[in-house]
């Protein structure tokens, strides 16, 4: 049987599923598209029984917005400071954090700032 390991993105939590996912596609309810901060989300589905948290269980946690929707989540997060890239952004952001063109200069960007 296939084993997939995975982990949040700051490292903390991981996973394994086993076996192959029910189903996979892409959801374009608002739920989804908020929870992604994207216009569509891709998903794949695996029974319960076949996932399991292998490392710092602790640090997950779970919004339930229905019945059906059963989100988990790695609540040791990062604190962002800046935005890259925003020259080429898609999705405007009021969100009062600096707005980099493209990198900081000390990355080898311009540093410069753009509206918000």
């Amino acid at each position: 049987m296939t084993t997939h390991k995975g982990e949040c993105f700051c490292g903390s939590v991981r996973i394994e599923v086993t076996g192959a996912p029910e189903a996979m596609g892409y959801c374009h309810c608002l739920s989804c598209r908020s929870w992604s901060a994207a216009p569509v989300n891709a998903f794949a589905l695996w029974k319960p029984e076949n996932v399991k948290v292998t490392k710092e269980s602790e640090f997950v946690g779970r919004f339930m917005k229905t019945n059906l929707n059963d989100r988990q989540f790695c609540m040791k997060t990062f604190t962002p400071g800046v935005h890259v890239n925003y020259a080429e952004t898609v999705l405007r952001m009021t969100d009062g954090l600096p707005k980099l063109k493209d990198f900081p200069a000390a990355f080898g960007g311009s540093g410069e700032v753009v509206p918000e």
